[in-house]
């Protein structure tokens, strides 16, 4: 990693760290993605020899199409030039990703961000070669090189805020919702220098495609099923270990409840006895209460109600405390 090269990525860290505490569910595919672009642009040592340069994936429509280049198509979006650039455009990816995967669900999201990643790349590439066969514009589009997340990122601002009847301030212009991602395409493209212009638009365009192609279309389409799918493969052995060992626990366990119901348990009565001095609901396996160790009545094995009502006076109440805390180790 070069010297001097992500200071301003504390804040990016502290920021993520503080967004996801708040959050009930995770989204793992933002997570990833995050994880996946600041990787990139830290090329830690065991990544540095596997990652190609920037110099290898830059956004060049020219090159792209005389060699067919699927690498530079791809990777130049997980690439970024400065701390600026990559913690911008995470802290954005970050917003919209938490509102997008939270209403989607993972696969869907997944599903929705590599059709966008593959959209907006495509339909820039289109629009430079139209600019060129068009009106001859080389230098301008066509020789252009470009990194950056960010046509992805206008892509998910047109699909979030599509139904949106709500108005916004973009750089301080209030502007509808709906139409924020083009706002800022105007503003940006006018104050911050050396922009793409192209990809940003393509990422607007590809949001708008990717509505009317998912309007048209009912049900799941094949990409969510194949993330649906990889999900349930990798989570299958997680959840047969779970449902293993729970179920030993609940074999094994003989804690119960204090001062309920019997119907509040959701057992039956023969699943679970309740102790006659301390009212601790306890397993039907056990025939000592866990709470203060006094035997279960009516068994033929149990103190009388006399002894009972001795082996409970002898008890304080701190004893019972520490028999518990001997049992739980808690």
């Amino acid at each position: 990693m070069e010297r001097g090269r992500g200071r301003m990525l504390p804040l990016l860290g502290l920021h993520a760290a503080i967004e996801f505490y708040r959050l009930e569910r995770k989204p793992p595919v933002t997570a990833a993605l995050l994880a996946a672009n600041t990787l990139i642009y830290l090329r830690p040592g065991f990544l540095h020899s596997i990652l190609p340069s920037i110099d290898q994936v830059w956004f060049n429509p020219h090159l792209i199409l005389r060699h067919r280049d699927l690498k530079r198509f791809f990777l130049s979006a997980f690439y970024h030039l400065g701390d600026s650039h990559l913690v911008y455009n995470m802290i954005s990816l970050l917003w919209k990703g938490i509102q997008l995967e939270t209403s989607m669900g993972s696969a869907e999201f997944a599903s929705m961000v590599a059709a966008l990643l593959t959209m907006s790349q495509g339909i820039t590439l289109i629009l430079a070669k139209s600019l060129l066969l068009f009106f001859d514009y080389e230098k301008a589009y066509y020789s252009e090189y470009a990194v950056g997340f960010s046509g992805v990122l206008f892509a998910m601002k047109v699909v979030l805020n599509s139904d949106s009847e709500n108005y916004t301030s973009v750089h301080g212009l209030v502007v509808p919702e709906r139409y924020a991602a083009w706002a800022e395409l105007i503003l940006i493209q006018m104050f911050v220098p050396g922009v793409s212009f192209l990809g940003h638009l393509g990422g607007i365009l590809a949001g708008i495609l990717y509505l009317r192609l998912k309007g048209g279309y009912s049900g799941s389409d094949p990409l969510t099923l194949l993330f649906k799918g990889l999900a349930g493969a990798l989570s299958w052995p997680v959840k047969l270990m779970r449902k293993f060992f729970g179920s030993q626990q609940r074999r094994i366990s003989g804690r119960g409840t204090v001062g309920r119901n019997r119907a509040d348990t959701g057992r039956t009565p023969s699943d679970v006895w309740r102790c006659q001095e301390c009212t601790f609901d306890n397993s039907g396996w056990l025939s000592v209460c866990e709470m203060c160790g006094t035997n279960r009545s009516g068994n033929g094995n149990g103190f009388s109600s006399r002894q009972s009502l001795h082996h409970s006076r002898d008890l304080s109440l701190e004893e019972v405390r520490r028999r518990r805390i001997d049992r739980f180790g808690r």
